[in-house]
């Protein structure tokens, strides 16, 4: 995920990234120009595959993905700020202890990521719409976080027989890689209703204009 995701920063200038921790909902008087776009999916379901679509050949949209914070040094090119806002262990902390965070998470011992509520504030304030590609759980709490400002997307798979048939496809996991990722959407299924909108893929250039469609609408 993060090198597709740094390809599209590449382009755009921005990011997004991992799971979220509960918060209250935002103010109805926040002062914001763009709106929000949370993505959600199980793993082969396609959702990586509309986005850039949308970002690539929409630009009247103005997507951007919202930049995250991270730990981790920066690799080859990479500029604070536009790939990551890059951050040390003690300084992340902080920022935890002030509530800072719209979402965060340690993926092994002083690896942080996470999402700052001002980036997403300084972003939307700027015009942008900003799109969240994340887990279920954080996709519902940013979309509990933002209310009515948030448009939430599940995209979901035809069945778990064609995700496994899409997993077998990429040739980039193991069989016991695919059957994780296969127990892992089954759960991630499960919330499916708690999205402003599911869209099964199971023909992509529908599924891509169904969600063009949408976004259109609600902006």
């Amino acid at each position: 995920m993060e090198s597709i995701k740094n390809k599209t920063n590449t382009q755009l200038n921005n990011m997004s990234r991992l799971h979220s921790t509960p918060q209250t909902e935002v103010s109805k008087d926040a002062k914001s120009t763009g709106k929000l776009l949370i993505f959600s999916a199980p793993s082969g379901a396609g959702k990586s595959t509309i986005v850039q679509w949308l970002m690539q050949e929409h630009p009247e949209l103005r997507l951007a993905f919202s930049i995250s914070c991270t730990t981790r040094a920066p690799r080859g090119t990479e500029q604070n700020g536009v790939e990551y806002i890059f951050l040390s262990p003690e300084q992340f902390k902080e920022r935890i202890k002030n509530d800072d965070f719209l979402e965060y998470e340690e993926v092994y011992k002083d690896r942080f990521y996470g999402t700052l509520k001002e980036q997403v504030e300084h972003q939307s304030a700027a015009g942008q719409n900003v799109v969240f590609d994340v887990d279920v759980k954080g996709g519902c709490n940013i979309k509990r976080f933002y209310g009515e400002r948030a448009l939430s997307f599940f995209i979901q798979p035809p069945s778990l027989d064609e995700l496994r048939r899409r997993l077998i496809g990429r040739q980039t996991d193991s069989a016991e890689a695919i059957e994780s990722r296969l127990a892992k959407a089954s759960y991630e299924l499960t919330f499916a209703d708690k999205f402003d909108k599911v869209i099964v893929n199971d023909d992509l250039d529908k599924a891509k204009q169904e969600v063009y469609e949408t976004i259109k609408a609600f902006l």
